[in-house]
């Protein structure tokens, strides 16, 4: 019986490992690192970002980008990350909304949403 190759030490080379879990950190990077391709005057959305992602490091969902958002996203356009709806966070949603407005960014008619039709970047 063929013996499995050893799994990866969590902390050590994941490139030494194709089957290597991946770290939480590296999650957050990838997840920042596609928010920084958003254009101003567009926007995506938290589930079009974990695809992208999930293409690149095999996990991960709209709640987990949604979490790095919140808690490392400062550094980068989040306001330009909305739900499936074109929502922006409600916690931030008169920022979010400004800084879309200032950006030129498509927006539902009564300019509480953005016009995903219009204003959706895809990675």
């Amino acid at each position: 019986m063929p013996s499995r190759p050893p799994r990866a030490v969590p902390g050590s080379d994941p490139g030494s490992d194709p089957d290597a879990p991946t770290t939480a950190e590296e999650y957050l990077d990838e997840v920042l690192a596609v928010v920084e391709q958003v254009p101003a005057g567009r926007a995506t959305t938290y589930g079009i970002v974990a695809e992208a992602v999930a293409d690149v490091l095999g996990r991960g969902g709209p709640r987990q980008v949604g979490q790095v958002m919140a808690r490392a996203g400062s550094g980068v356009a989040w306001w330009r990350v909305v739900n499936a709806a074109g929502s922006p966070p409600a916690r931030h949603l008169d920022t979010a909304l400004a800084e879309l407005r200032a950006e030129g960014c498509p927006l539902t008619r009564d300019g509480r949403r953005v016009d995903l039709r219009r204003a959706v970047w895809l990675p």
